[in-house]
């Protein structure tokens, strides 16, 4: 490869973006909500999840519901209260979407970089 040619490739970057949707092609849950989810696994509360991303609570609360209804399960549980406080945590589901999308995440990425590369290869940049 010129140098030319390879400085071409070090400047090109894929950007992409996924998403599950409804068959009306509505998203439910990409990277945002993937995050969120993480965030609260990691905090044990939406409260301190959304003050650690910088969201509102009340939008990601709704957020959240409409993936609960558009699934057909809960994502969280919330415990109310005591001397420590509430707590969300994320249900048993919950806990398998979430670990499930980080592998469904991570085979797609190397998936990418296998074709991008191919590309790259290919198209002579």
């Amino acid at each position: 490869m010129d140098p030319k040619q390879e400085f071409a490739y070090e400047s090109i970057h894929l950007n992409y973006k996924f998403w599950l949707s409804d068959k009306q092609g509505k998203g439910i849950m990409g990277d945002g909500k993937w995050l969120i989810l993480q965030k609260i696994e990691e905090t044990g509360s939406l409260m301190a999840a959304t003050e650690a991303l910088g969201i509102t609570y009340r939008k990601t609360w709704g957020d959240l519901k409409k993936i609960e209804k558009a699934l057909g399960f809960e994502l969280l549980e919330k415990h109310r209260g005591g001397k420590d406080g509430g707590q969300t945590v994320l249900t048993e589901k919950g806990k398998k979407l979430v670990q499930a999308f980080s592998q469904f995440h991570s085979r797609i990425e190397k998936d990418i970089q296998i074709a991008f590369d191919a590309f790259v290869k290919e198209s002579d940049l």
